[in-house]
């Protein structure tokens, strides 16, 4: 299993005493430190993109049963956005599912991120690390059909506003 919201105490013992490997990537923390403040051509340029992702997401093809994405997807750019989703479908097995989370409210201009902790197999525990600028807002639609290579998408309402998504390649 693959979780992009770095390393926590409480994902790993949860994760590991399932009897599953857990691999940690902090993924937005590592956007900031190679976009943040950069000219928006940077984003789109493809070398620096295949060199985050190669940094960020260098698994063996199929190597994963399911990613823990979080919240990190709203906050790429729609160029890096598609190229981590394409990475991500590349990794994961077939059958395998991943979890992200998406904001409801599709007109803010700054949302809180959080980090995620699983307490037990009915709850995870939100704790607000701040606000950020969302790089691209979605509805329904749009996430069904920037999922749109998956074998499905299923979606939820969380208290917090959020929709949650499961996701199966």
């Amino acid at each position: 299993m693959l979780d992009l919201a770095g390393a926590s105490q409480d994902n790993i013992n949860f994760i590991t005493n399932l009897g599953h490997r857990l691999y940690s990537e902090d993924f937005l923390r590592s956007l900031d430190d190679n976009f943040a403040g950069k000219d928006p051509a940077e984003l789109a340029n493809s070398a620096r993109i295949e060199s985050f992702l190669g940094h960020n997401l260098n698994f063996d093809t199929e190597q994963f049963d399911a990613v823990l994405v979080w919240d990190v997807l709203q906050f790429l750019p729609s160029v890096l956005l598609a190229a981590t989703l394409e990475r991500l479908g590349r990794i994961v097995r077939p059958k395998s599912y991943m979890l992200a989370y998406f904001h409801a409210d599709e007109k803010s201009r700054q949302v809180p991120f959080y980090s995620f902790r699983i307490k037990d197999q009915q709850t995870v525990l939100l704790a607000q690390r701040g606000f950020r600028k969302p790089a691209q807002l979605f509805n329904n639609r749009s996430l069904e059909k920037l999922f749109q290579s998956f074998d499905s998408v299923k979606f939820f309402l969380t208290r917090e506003q959020l929709r949650e998504l499961i996701v199966r390649r």
